[in-house]
Formats: structure tokens, sequence, C-alpha cells
């Protein structure tokens, strides 16, 4: 689209260079008895096509900036992971209240995603990024490759999950009694490298 564009412009701005007498000809050679054109003619189509080349190069360049925030830069992940792997270190969430870790990966790697996003600078999408889990991670330890559309980087994000028993919540049971359910927290330790897990 952009190609497309730029040479429309590029055409638009050739039609606008050929000179009056040249067309005069071409005219005459076509229809020998129509009626002469002006200069004034000839300057009002030249503002009219170099008008029209140069909104053609201003939208090309609006599609190219388009493009340029659609996708992340390998610069724009790199520093995106890093800032995300910091805010995450040494951060707590609460964990199932049932105890059961099999969701952990998806959460895991949701978390990571939206740090991730989040961190990204200005011109970075606010989307496209992927935290794909190893294949032998386990609830305690675990391995993500973030990857992000437009960028070629990976990067390598290390999770160390530990029970924090000091921060369990306990929530009221019925008519303010002790209740039975623990919801558990756990204390995240995160590292991240350039690289596949």
């Amino acid at each position: 689209m952009i190609a497309l564009v730029v040479v429309l412009a590029v055409g638009l701005v050739a039609m606008g260079c050929v000179k009056a007498d040249r067309v005069r000809g071409w005219r005459e050679s076509f229809n020998p008895s129509a009626p002469d054109i002006p200069d004034s003619a000839f300057v009002a189509a030249r503002v009219v096509l170099f008008g029209m080349a140069g909104v053609g190069v201003f939208t090309a360049f609006q599609f190219l900036d388009v493009v340029a925030d659609a996708e992340w830069s390998d610069d724009e992940l790199a520093g995106a992971v890093s800032q995300a792997t910091e805010e995450l270190d040494g951060t707590s969430r609460f964990g199932d209240i049932f105890g059961d870790d099999s969701g952990f990966d998806q959460e895991i790697a949701k978390m990571i995603e939206e740090e991730v996003v989040e961190n990204g600078d200005g011109g970075a999408p606010q989307s496209g990024v992927d935290a794909g889990a190893a294949a032998s991670n386990k609830p305690s330890d675990a391995e993500y490759t973030v990857t992000a559309s437009g960028a070629d980087a990976a990067f390598c994000v290390h999770v160390v999950r530990t029970r924090s028993k000091d921060g369990d919540y306990e929530p009221p049971g019925v008519a303010g009694g002790p209740s039975s359910v623990t919801v558990p927290e756990y204390d995240f330790a995160v590292t991240s490298r350039e690289g596949e897990c």
C-alpha cells in the first residue's frame, strides 16, 4: 500500500513536470480543431498535481508510522522485558483458593505478557506479546520464551514461585466466624536473559 501511494505521488509529479508546449502538441495531433489552452490552465493543473503528490507523500509517511506502531522492534522488546523483569521480581500474588496449581503456567504467562506490554515505550504496540511456557515447567520453577510480533529477538524469563504462608489470606466465614478456606500467597523471583529458553 505504501509503495503504491509513493508510485502514484511520483506519477503526479511527473505529470506536473510535462511542458505546456508538449501537451499542446499532443492535443493538436489528436484534435487539430480544438481551441488553444491558456497558460493559466497549465499553472492551475500543476498546482493541483503537485498538491495531490504532496498529500500522497504525507499519506505514505502516515502509513509508515502506523506500521511502525503496529509491530515491536528488538530494542522495544528488550527494554520492555528488562523493565518487566525488574518490576515482577520480588512481587507477591495470591494463588488458587483450592491450592490447585494446574493453571499456573497460563497465569504466569499472562502476568509476564501484561507486564511486558505495560512497559513498552510510547511507540510500542499494546498487544502482540507472547510468553511461551517451557515443557519442563513446574509450579515452583518455570521458564517462558517471550517474543513479540515484528521483533526477531526472543528473551527467556525465569520465574521461581515460592509459597509465603505469612501472606496467606483467610477470608471471614459465614456470620463472621472462622473460615475453612485459605488463599495462598506466592512470592516471585524473576530473572531474564536474551535468547530462547
